[in-house]
């Protein structure tokens, strides 16, 4: 993996670092206060499921490195990250007729490109890149482009007080009008968390509800087929807010922990208001459904949301009441359910990423759990494509 870490030293921008370094590093800075010893599990709380996994659960393509984030454009284009634990060769890809394809290129990804894991497709068809620069200590940066010329069309790098060391910008929104960005920092090293609003006609960043009991890592410990995740065999990392999404009517902002077991939501209109103290936007807060634990999140244009849960190797969807309905629940085909993206065709698009086989792992290890998938499914109901 590339680090052009200029931010560490001004003396050597192109200073190359092991990720793994980078994280232990880290660690010891934050005194591992990003770890704990301790942890329940959070209940299971799976439906019977809709779907049959064996007969909806489409494999869509099968892959050698483990993917992270998905965004399928209105022409039916599929592109997705190659999940930056895994130690891929590239780090976003486009699926041409089933073969991965660097985009753009690989030249520019090794010029742009530290550690991108979330992508979105705007409704301008713009292609949105984040980049967490190695839990910030290269440059955090977004990156757009247009996707019918496939240039470079956007490029922000945020600031340390946006995006310092140890933190995590790890998913995203995009607003109908291309104008904002909704962003979850899951500083899972600094254990900062936070929602980030970022303009783009303005380059400027805010960065609301610092440390807001909703952004907040959970009291649960994560466990995958039913054994703690585990950091060196002894510590249990701890996650704040991860999935985020947009209601399609762009009114609500949905968003959770990732081991907090709670989804809640805020009005948009409130986010944007930035004459809001932080006691005046907390206030705003509502708690919307008790959930599973979850990675990765979306909506349709009926107002239901859909979660993975990796704990649980299940698909849930939640409608507007809080209620929540397992939709697939396969221990088998979904071994750590990461990223969604609904495509032209109503069809839901689905990364399986594994993590637990692939987080501080050798490359051997990550080869021997090959392959990795994308699934797609069709749910029963619309939304625009991209996200």
């Amino acid at each position: 993996m590339r680090l052009s870490c200029g931010m560490i030293s001004s003396k050597n921008k192109d200073m190359k670092i092991r990720p793994q370094i980078l994280l232990l590093l880290t660690v010891l800075l934050f005194n591992g206060c990003a770890f704990t010893f301790f942890g329940d599990k959070l209940e299971d709380r799976s439906t019977q499921p809709l779907f049959s996994a064996e007969k909806d659960l489409e494999i869509y393509t099968e892959l050698d490195y483990p993917p992270g984030n998905i965004a399928v454009s209105r022409e039916g284009r599929v592109f997705f990250s190659f999940h930056p634990a895994g130690k891929a060769p590239i780090d976003i890809a486009e699926l041409v007729l089933n073969h991965v394809v660097p985009y753009p290129d690989k030249l520019a990804q090794e010029e742009q490109f530290t550690s991108p894991l979330s992508l979105r497709i705007d409704r301008q068809n713009r292609l949105w890149v984040l980049d967490y620069g190695s839990y910030g200590f290269c440059g955090v940066r977004l990156h757009a482009f247009d996707l019918h010329s496939n240039q470079l069309v956007h490029e922000f790098q945020f600031p340390r007080n946006i995006a310092g060391l140890g933190s995590m910008l790890n998913d995203f929104q995009v607003d109908a009008d291309g104008k904002k960005i909704y962003i979850a920092d899951t500083s899972a090293l600094a254990q900062n968390q936070a929602i980030i609003v970022y303009d783009v006609e303005k380059k400027k960043a805010r960065r609301l509800l610092k440390k807001h009991p909703s952004v907040r890592n959970g009291p649960y410990a994560v466990h995958i087929h039913g054994k703690p995740l585990q950091i060196l065999g002894i510590f249990k990392p701890k996650f704040g807010v991860d999935s985020i999404a947009l209601s399609r009517d762009n009114r609500w902002l949905y968003y959770a922990p990732l081991n907090g077991g709670v989804l809640y939501r805020i009005e948009v209109s409130a986010l944007n208001n930035e004459t809001l103290s932080e006691k005046e936007l907390g206030v705003r807060v509502e708690k919307f459904a008790d959930i599973t634990m979850s990675d990765g999140i979306t909506t349709d244009d009926a107002g239901n949301i859909y979660i993975t849960d990796m704990e649980n190797a299940a698909i849930h969807r939640i409608d507007q009441a809080g209620k929540l309905q397992t939709l697939f629940k396969d221990p088998k085909k979904l071994r750590w359910s990461d990223g969604f993206s609904f495509g032209p065709d109503g069809a839901l698009y689905l990364t399986d990423s594994a993590l637990q086989d692939v987080m501080m792992k050798s490359s051997g290890q990550i080869k021997k759990c090959r392959p990795y998938y994308i699934y797609r499914f069709h749910p029963g109901f619309l939304a625009a494509p991209g996200h």
